[in-house]
């Protein structure tokens, strides 16, 4: 229950409201290069200079700018009565381009693409399909020829996924001992009703990959049997699913929550209990099912034959 001053003044209610402002705010700076301006600087920008090399608005810049000082993206300080801004060291290293740890691709792709998509949640929630023909004006039949439609698309995803892959992926690879499978094979990218996937094979078997477009097909269709998707694996292999797994009674957390409605606008799948994927693989042929939660994004579930 909420205390009474809550009640009195909704402070809560008013902050989730906002959300949408304050990544819109990060993902225009990032669109800008506002962070990749200031990371060349050999010192601190005034607004107007900023705005000079952005070719923008000196106003809207100045308001933009303050923005991201509030939301701690920026610092400020008075130079001569003058405010001048700089990164912080978290913007330095995850909004530009040129970091090794950089989500500039997970900011653009979120701003360009899954923004557009959330506008047709309504609409998804009522009829339980993806939102991409009306938030794009593509037909979406087969939604991963919807997401791969050009290179550019193409690229776009990969870029997101590596970026994910980035902040996330040592905490997923080293969930288990994969010491034992000297070959792994990345089927990424699959985002639908299973999503990020590698297989893993060891010295004593082998993993056969006829059709990679069939492998998004199997991710789609909650795991097709292995004759009908052509996959086929030896004793020894396993999958191992990179995912944002619901607690047991979906109380949580709010990520898992939250992209599990992102999967419904964009994709039709969803997100999944520890249980859930376990049924799911168990039913599919494979053993010894492993959950592992990482504290972050994504968590790994690994299934072995």
């Amino acid at each position: 229950m909420g205390t009474s001053e809550d009640l009195q003044y909704p402070r809560q209610l008013l902050t989730y409201m906002d959300g949408f402002l304050v990544s819109k705010t990060m993902f225009t700076a990032c669109e800008l290069g506002v962070f990749d301006l200031l990371l060349e600087s050999t010192a601190p920008m005034t607004s107007a200079a900023i705005a000079e090399h952005l070719n923008a608005s000196p106003d809207g810049v100045e308001r933009l700018l303050c923005a991201c000082v509030g939301l701690k993206l920026l610092e400020l300080e008075m130079n001569n009565a003058e405010a001048v801004y700089r990164n912080t060291e978290l913007s330095a290293i995850y909004l530009t381009k040129s970091s090794p740890r950089s989500m500039l691709p997970m900011m653009m792709y979120s701003s360009r693409t899954i923004y557009k998509y959330w506008d047709y949640l309504t609409d998804a929630v009522r009829e339980g399909t993806s939102q991409h023909e009306k938030a794009f004006g593509i037909s979406a039949t087969d939604i991963f020829e919807a997401l791969y439609r050009s290179k550019e698309e193409m690229l776009k995803f990969m870029h997101l996924m590596n970026s994910v892959w980035t902040i996330c992926g040592r905490d997923v690879i080293t969930a288990f001992d994969l010491s034992s499978f000297p070959k792994v094979c990345d089927l990424g990218g699959c985002s639908g009703a299973l999503a990020k996937q590698c297989i893993l094979a060891n010295p004593n078997s082998s993993v056969t990959i006829y059709d990679l477009p069939k492998v998004a097909q199997t991710a789609k269709k909650h795991f097709v049997p292995p004759e009908e998707s052509r996959i086929h694996f030896d004793e020894g292999g396993g999958v191992l699913l990179v995912e944002a797994l619901l607690n047991e009674d979906k109380s949580g957390p709010l990520t898992s929550q939250l992209y599990s409605l992102n999967m419904l606008v964009q994709t039709e799948g969803k997100e999944r209990t520890a249980s859930e994927y376990s049924k799911l693989l168990t039913a599919a042929g494979f053993r010894d099912i492993q959950i592992r939660t990482t504290g972050k994004i994504y968590d790994a579930i690994l299934g072995l034959k």
